[in-house]
């Protein structure tokens, strides 16, 4: 007789769907999912946010013209600066809710981490996302909806009046018609700066030392602050330096080099209209969707800014111990030279490595759908106007604004979905496999 008793073992368990490691193609799903699970508080987070810059930016095309000029430019760019500070709520809100619907969010519960408070949340965020939102110019959309407003809402009362009332009174009346943000005098600009340096140094320290409750959401409004007050004064300068170094030897040699290879070179000038023409479109398709992507892994409370962790792992990571084992004169230096590109491309590159933890696929599935979202409600919104019409004269002076409201909802909050589900899918894979994709 055999040994066996007969008995068949019972079946080993299969993995749950929870330990199945997601699959990169599952990004539009996912995304859809979670776009519905936190549909409501998305909805209300944007409408709230566009209102109140609406608000804020009416009252700042209201004060920037008048008697007292310049305290009132003053005024109105603090309030630029609240702008930029109710958008950097709106977003650290918006992806707040898409993080409370993660998976990844679900199994960290289950192992016990708490949600972190919402005011925790923006303060936490605060310092690094000034970084990031000034790096990449990210406040031109708002300097660009406050000059919008100026130039319709003010058309009457500070251009045509003034020009008219100078030409039948013969006064000299100022034209202070879309100036609110480059009419601020250079030496009061640079009095502004030194104000919103002292405070940006201040909370930065108060930042570095993990002290103060909203120390982090008044560093970055310090930052901003310092920015904006700064803009007439750099303008000012710049345009005094580039006319000084116009007529010195080196850059007259450079010029000249540069139309003696146009001319010589073949192919040259053709080579860089080619890159010039395309760097945007790269740009648009991989960089940009990748730095919104770092801003989504800050809030769920990943690092981004951290450089060692954009080079572990390369031969660049020996440079930096030997940078960070130099004198402290050396580090100051190479820190002022390539600060600017540190912040504009270190959260990208960690962007990425976090993305391809999730496979390449979804690297490329993400931007296809980051960008084709934007692409194709652009043509869409043209389909939406031809469909209504404009038989009525000025009638998209009103129709417009409610078209492309919905139009930049639908895109928000896609978009912030898909980049949350990229985040969620990469994560789940890492912790999955025995790695913390925060780590």
């Amino acid at each position: 007789m055999s040994g066996s008793t007969g008995v068949m073992a019972p079946p080993q368990p299969g993995p749950t769907p929870a330990q199945r490691l997601p699959s990169p193609y599952s990004l539009p799903l996912h995304a859809l999912r979670l776009a519905g699970k936190a549909a409501l508080p998305l909805i209300l987070w944007f409408s709230a946010g566009e209102l109140s810059r609406w608000a804020i930016l009416y009252a700042a095309t209201e004060i920037s013209h008048g008697s007292l000029r310049q305290v009132r430019l003053v005024v109105t760019l603090v309030l630029m600066t609240v702008v930029i500070l109710i958008s950097m709520t709106v977003i650290t809100g918006m992806f707040l809710s898409l993080r409370r619907v993660l998976r990844e969010t679900q199994a960290r519960r289950a192992d016990g981490q708490e949600d972190e408070p919402f005011w925790v949340s923006l303060n936490r965020v605060g310092p690094a996302f000034a970084l990031i939102y000034l790096a990449w110019e990210l406040y031109i959309k708002d300097a660009s909806d406050f000059q919008w407003m100026d130039l319709f809402h003010n058309l009457d009362d500070n251009f045509y009046t003034p020009i008219f009332n100078n030409v039948a009174n013969g006064t000299e009346e100022e034209v202070t018609y879309g100036m609110g943000l480059v009419g601020l005098d250079w030496r009061v600009s640079i009095g502004a700066m030194v104000v919103t340096f002292g405070m940006r140094m201040l909370f930065a320290h108060l930042v570095e030392k993990s002290k103060g409750r909203f120390s982090g959401i008044a560093a970055a409004f310090s930052e901003f602050a310092f920015v904006f007050c700064g803009l007439n004064a750099i303008f000012t300068f710049t345009k005094a330096r580039e006319d000084w170094a116009s007529h010195r030897a080196v850059v007259g040699g450079a010029s000249e080099a540069w139309e003696h290879a146009k001319e010589n070179v073949p192919g040259w000038e053709a080579f860089w209209k080619w890159a010039g023409d395309t760097w945007p479109h790269v740009i648009d398709a991989l960089a940009v969707p990748l730095t919104w992507l770092a801003i989504a892994v800050l809030v769920f409370g990943g690092t981004v800014d951290d450089t060692r962790r954009a080079l572990r792992g390369t031969r660049l990571e020996r440079g930096m111990d030997r940078l960070e084992g130099s004198h402290d004169l050396t580090q100051r230096a190479t820190d002022r030279f390539i600060g600017g590109f540190r912040d504009r491309w270190v959260p990208v590159v960690n962007a990425f490595r976090i993305t391809v933890k999730g496979g390449i696929t979804l690297f490329g599935l993400m931007c296809l759908l980051y960008v084709g979202l934007h692409v194709g409600a652009d043509y869409l919104e043209r389909v939406v106007n031809t469909l209504i019409g404009s038989d009525v004269p000025y009638m998209w002076l009103v129709v417009s604004r409610p078209v492309e409201f919905v139009k930049d909802l639908l895109v928000t909050v896609l978009a912030y979905s898909v980049l949350a589900a990229t985040f969620d899918i990469a994560a789940t894979r890492a912790r999955l496999q025995g790695e913390d994709i925060t780590a």
